[in-house]
């Protein structure tokens, strides 16, 4: 069961980036996990914009996976800058669809 972690991140200082995007992703694989996307191309098609700079879509074999990249002491540093130099959110989810109309997903 594949999960993915949403990234919505709006940066207010971006002085942690350049390491964060220099290293992170090799934590990221140290975790079973992949970048999808870490785009900054971000268009709206419907709703209200969120404040975003980036949009960051990572994939993970497992939850524990996501969690255990999230929770990594070596990200820990890089986390911290994040927080400090943006606004940013770090959601879970699966590949389940929560109506079960969607035959190649699971039923969630």
């Amino acid at each position: 069961m594949s999960v993915y972690i949403i990234a919505d991140v709006k940066i207010t200082d971006d002085a942690w980036v350049p390491q964060y995007a220099a290293a992170v992703h090799d934590i990221v694989h140290k975790h079973g996990g992949k970048y999808l996307s870490r785009s900054g191309n971000i268009k709206v098609l419907e709703g209200k914009p969120l404040e975003n700079s980036l949009i960051a879509l990572l994939e993970f074999p497992t939850a524990a996976a996501a969690e255990g990249f999230v929770n990594d002491p070596a990200y820990a540093p890089y986390a911290k800058a994040r927080k400090a130099g943006s606004d940013s959110r770090f959601q879970l989810i699966d590949d389940t669809d929560v109506a079960g109309t969607i035959h190649y997903l699971r039923k969630g």
